[in-house]
């Protein structure tokens, strides 16, 4: 799996970091960071969806 660097302000990190953990949602910050990006591209493909810009192949 590639990694990558990205810059998060602090303040988005405190917050991720209260869903990360034992007690939290997510085993790491990489898998927050996963399911996010997975649900905003999912967002995404509908919102295209609507306006007609997704491809055939892509439904």
């Amino acid at each position: 799996m590639p990694k990558i660097s990205v810059e998060i302000p602090q303040e988005l990190l405190d917050d991720l970091d209260d869903h990360v953990g034992d007690d939290g949602k997510f085993v790491n910050r990489s898998d927050a960071i996963r399911a996010s990006i997975r649900k905003t591209l999912d967002v995404l493909d509908e919102i295209d969806d609507r306006h007609g810009r997704l491809d055939e192949e892509e439904e």
